[in-house]
């Protein structure tokens, strides 16, 4: 049983996530969260903890942004976009069981606060940003760090709030290199 409530977009993801393990949810409704969902979240927080663990697209980044910022100190998983799509619809609930246990697997906190260990050089020295295949790189490093996909700047800011160290970033970026990205 995972002890932390994990925090995802509607009742499908709910069904997916027991097929995969034993976990307690809270389904915001989509991308218009109530204040009561959010006190619900935020009980939770105080409790057990959260993960949140919302679909890789525009919608579901939107909902972690607005639970992260109104319910501090929670948990992120991220899918990669491949893992998570299933004829053309994009969500956990297309999830595997194997793939939805990795990305809990690679659950990242975060560390409010925390001075960046990868500097915006770094990013672009790396082909991250500023670059024609820098969305592509992005996209990849995300899901080597588990992560997720994401713009430049919030690459960026993820990078340092969830206190990627310039060993795991160098590793990535080998990795990357290595499969010709």
């Amino acid at each position: 049983m995972i002890k932390e409530v994990i925090v995802v977009e509607g009742r499908d993801d709910t069904v997916a996530i027991k097929r995969a393990v034993e976990a307690d949810t809270i389904e915001t409704g989509g991308s218009a969260i109530g204040e009561m969902t959010l006190k619900k979240i935020a009980l939770a927080q105080e409790r057990r903890g959260v993960i949140i663990f919302t679909d890789p697209d525009h919608a579901g980044e939107r909902i972690r942004k607005i639970v992260a910022a109104r319910v501090p100190g929670c948990k992120h998983a991220f899918l990669p976009e491949a893992e998570a799509t299933k004829r053309g619809d994009i969500g956990v609930e297309n999830a595997s069981p194997e793939a939805i246990r990795t990305a809990l697997s690679r659950v990242r906190s975060e560390a409010p606060g925390v001075e960046a260990a990868i500097d915006m050089e770094d990013l672009m020295s790396a082909g991250l940003i500023v670059h024609p295949q820098a969305a592509a790189r992005r996209k990849a490093l995300g899901e080597l760090l588990g992560i997720g996909y994401c713009n430049g700047k919030q690459l960026y800011k993820r990078l340092s709030v969830f206190r990627i160290t310039r060993e795991e970033f160098a590793a990535a970026l080998a990795e990357l290199e290595s499969k010709g990205v």
